[in-house]
C-alpha cells in the first residue's frame, strides 16, 4: 500500500479540491499518511492569490523537491506557472484544479515514475465525490469555478470563466454531507455572488432549496463581490432569513475610495458597498461582516487610503483582511506605476491598528449574551470552538467532550478576534 502526504494552502476552493483528493486515494487503497518523510508520493495543493503566498508555494516545492519522492503539483498555481513547477522539478506531475477527479490516475503514473501534465480546461462537476474531511462536522463544497469579473490585479486561473455547478447536484452534496454528521455547510467558489449567472440562476435559489434539507445545520455563503450582490439584493436577504443561514457576510470593499475601485476594474462604489451593507444590517442588526482591503494599489493617493480608513471606521467590519498590493505578473496592474513598499507597510500598520481597535469594542459588544452555539472545533489548552448564529467564534472551556453539540453558553469577555464563553 502507497503512502501518500498532502497539503494544502489557500482558499475553501482548494480544500475541497484536497478533501476530493484524499478521499478518492483512500478509496483507491492509498494510506494517507502525516508527513512528507514518510509517503512514498508527496501532493501540494498550492495557491497563487498573492505575491507573498506565490513565494511561499516556490519555497515549499523546492522543499518537497529535495526529498527525492515522486511529488504532484496541484492547485492554481499547477494551472497559472506549470512551466516554473518544471523548472523547479522536472519530473513532478502537474494538476490543475479541473483535473482534481483524476488525482488516482496521476498519482499511480507517479510512482511509476511516468509524469503527467494535466492542465487544460474543463467543466467537471466536482461535486458527490469521496471526501476525507480535514473537519468531519463541516462540508467543504464548492458551488461554482470561476467568475464574471475580470479585475486588473487578479492572477486566479479562472477568472472571467464562471461554470456554475447545477443546484439539484450541489443539493445533493449538501443533503450526503449532512448525512455525514456534518454540521456546518461552507458555501464556497472564486465569487459566490454571480452563481447561477450562466445559467439564468442565481445563489439566493440555491440557499432556498439548500435550506429544504431537512436536519439541524448552518450554511456559512463565502465571499461575494458587491457587483452581483447588488442585483440580488433583496432575493439574498429574502434566503438570508432562513435560520440555517448564518448572519455573516463576506464582502469584499478593497478600497473606500471609487478612484481605486475603477483602476481596480471591480465594478462597483464604495456607495453600493455601504448600501449592501445597511440593508443586510438593517434586516439582521447583529449580522457578523468580513470584508477584505488591498493596501497600496498602484496610483493610490494619501486622499485615497484616507477615505478606506473613513469607511471602515463607518462600517466596523467584525473582520478585516488586510493585503498588502503586491503586482502579480501578466495583470493590469503589474504595468502601473507601483507605490514604495515602505509607504505601503506604513498605511498596512496604520489600517491593522485602526481594525483591532474595531474588532475589539464590536466583539464586547456581545459580552452578556446568551444563546445557542455549535461547538464545531478544538481550541487550545483543552477548549472548545463553537459558533453562533452570527458565525461568531466562542471559545469555551469544558471537561466533557463536546464537539460537535448545539450547547448553550453566555458570552463573558471579548478579545479582538474571538469572544469567551461559559455553557450554561
Amino acid at each position: 500500500m502507497a503512502k501518500v502526504y498532502l497539503s494544502v494552502y489557500g482558499c475553501s476552493a482548494n480544500l475541497a479540491d484536497f478533501e476530493i483528493a484524499s478521499g478518492l486515494l483512500k478509496e483507491a487503497g492509498f494510506e494517507i499518511v502525516k508527513s512528507a518523510e514518510e509517503a512514498d508520493l508527496n501532493i501540494i495543493f498550492t495557491c497563487v492569490v498573492k505575491q507573498q503566498t506565490f513565494n511561499k508555494m516556490v519555497h515549499k516545492i523546492k522543499e518537497l523537491t529535495r526529498l527525492k519522492k515522486p511529488l504532484i503539483v496541484a492547485g492554481c498555481l499547477a494551472r497559472t506557472d506549470f512551466r516554473l513547477v518544471e523548472k523547479i522539478n522536472p519530473k513532478a506531475s502537474i494538476l490543475s484544479p479541473d483535473n482534481t477527479p483524476r488525482i488516482v490516475e496521476v498519482a499511480n503514473s507517479a510512482l511509476q515514475g511516468k509524469k503527467l501534465v494535466l492542465v487544460e480546461d474543463s467543466k467537471t462537476i466536482k461535486l458527490n465525490l469521496p471526501r476525507c474531511r480535514k473537519n468531519p462536522l463541516i462540508g467543504v463544497i464548492q458551488i461554482a469555478r470561476g467568475c464574471t469579473s475580470n479585475c486588473s490585479y487578479c492572477y486566479e486561473p479562472y477568472r472571467s470563466k464562471l461554470f456554475s455547478y447545477p443546484i439539484e447536484e450541489i443539493v445533493k452534496e449538501v443533503k450526503k454531507a449532512v448525512s455525514e454528521g456534518c454540521k456546518e455547510i461552507w458555501l464556497t467558489s472564486l465569487d459566490n455572488g454571480c452563481y447561477g449567472f450562466d445559467f439564468g440562476s442565481n445563489l439566493a435559489k440555491l440557499l432556498e432549496e439548500i435550506c429544504k434539507i431537512e436536519g439541524k445545520f448552518f450554511v456559512r455563503v463565502g465571499m461575494m463581490n458587491p457587483l452581483h450582490v447588488k442585483k440580488i439584493l433583496d432575493e439574498l436577504i429574502k434566503a438570508y432569513e432562513n435560520e440555517k443561514i448564518f448572519k455573516f457576510l463576506h464582502l469584499p470593499l478593497q478600497s473606500g475610495s471609487n478612484r481605486i475601485l475603477g483602476l481596480m476594474k471591480r465594478g462597483y462604489s464604495s456607495e453600493d458597498f455601504l448600501e449592501i451593507v445597511e440593508r443586510f444590517r438593517k434586516a439582521f442588526p447583529e449580522m457578523s461582516l468580513s470584508t477584505d482591503i488591498i493596501v497600496g494599489f498602484p496610483s493610490e493617493t494619501e486622499e485615497d487610503f484616507e477615505l478606506t480608513l473613513k469607511l471602515i471606521k463607518k462600517v466596523r467590519p467584525s473582520v478585516v483582511n488586510i493585503s498588502k498590493f503586491g503586482a502579480r505578473p501578466g495583470t493590469e496592474a503589474k504595468k502601473m506605476k507601483q507605490l514604495d513598499a515602505k509607504k505601503i507597510n506604513e498605511r498596512s500598520f496604520l489600517l491593522s491598528k485602526i481594525v483591532k481597535e474595531i474588532s475589539l469594542k464590536e466583539n464586547e459588544k456581545w459580552i452578556g449574551w446568551k444563546g445557542e452555539v455549535l461547538v464545531d472545533e478544538v481550541g487550545k489548552r483543552n477548549s472548545f470552538v463553537g459558533r453562533n448564529f452570527a458565525y461568531k467564534p466562542i471559545v469555551l472551556k469544558a471537561e466533557e467532550k463536546i464537539l460537535g453539540n448545539f450547547v448553550e453558553v453566555e458570552v463573558k469577555d471579548a478579545r479582538e478576534n474571538f469572544l469567551v464563553g461559559e455553557k450554561i
